[in-house]
């Protein structure tokens, strides 16, 4: 595992309470930063984590709000801003499949006008909205942004058309962003393969096994292995924006 020395720093971490966004969450703490653990209201597990880190000695709160919806996600970004006293880094990380287990990509009726809309505006207006709301506070600071795609973004099945739909947009939105806050602020993406999260425990084992086997590295990726991407991204990789970084052992 990759160290750095974040010091001084500090860092919003949405979808933070299980996870990637977690083991994101605990991986830049222990390097020193001052962390917001974004978590949905109703989700206790975001206050329980923030809670049980605080006790070991590392600097995170917890703080609610959900991305998907327009005004909130924009005042939570606000709130965490004020509460860190400026921001380094914004790790987009909250997201959602809709749906426990995958769905066939044939089963058109499946995706209904809700399902669009849930996922949408989750996996990717909800990281166009906090970019948006943290673009100052981050220009101030030089800081960085690093958002949560997928391999099924890059043609690789997902658990539904919509959601590798919705990574694909992330994919284009995180090099439209390097764009758009160049030179200021750097922006990156990471696009995990099969990850051994609460979202992929329910899942078919014979899923998960033909995802092994094409994996090179024979093991389905844990959630700190994301999060070490994402340390790089964010606290290195100094002239590198607008990419997205393959982490899904050898699968692609």
């Amino acid at each position: 595992m990759i160290k750095a020395d974040l010091s001084g720093r500090s860092v919003l971490v949405t979808g933070g309470a299980s996870g990637i966004g977690l083991a994101a969450v605990t991986l830049f703490a222990g390097c020193g930063a001052d962390v917001v653990l974004n978590h949905l209201a109703e989700d206790a597990r975001g206050p329980e984590a923030a809670a049980r880190l605080a006790a070991e000695g590392l600097k995170v709160r917890a703080l609610a709000g959900n991305v998907a919806l327009p005004g909130e996600a924009e005042a939570m970004v606000g709130r965490g801003i004020d509460a860190l006293g400026g921001l380094d880094i914004l790790i987009n990380n909250a997201g959602t499949p809709a749906s426990t287990t995958p769905i066939d990509f044939a089963d058109l009726d499946a995706m209904t006008e809700d399902f669009w809309q849930t996922i949408l505006s989750t996996n990717l207006i909800g990281p166009y909205r906090c970019a948006r709301a943290a673009a100052p506070a981050l220009r101030r600071r030089k800081g960085a942004i690093v958002n949560t795609a997928s391999v099924a973004g890059l043609g690789r099945r997902g658990s539904s058309i919509a959601y590798s739909a919705s990574k694909a947009g992330l994919v284009n939105l995180t090099r439209s962003l390097a764009r758009a806050l160049a030179p200021e602020v750097r922006v990156n993406a990471v696009a995990p393969g099969l990850v051994e999260t609460p979202w992929t425990e329910t899942w078919p084992a014979e899923r998960k096994a033909e995802t092994l086997s094409r994996t090179l590295l024979a093991r389905l990726a844990k959630p700190e292995d994301i999060a070490e991407a994402m340390l790089f991204l964010a606290a290195g990789a100094a002239y590198v924006t607008g990419e997205t970084l393959v982490v899904d052992g050898g699968m692609l």
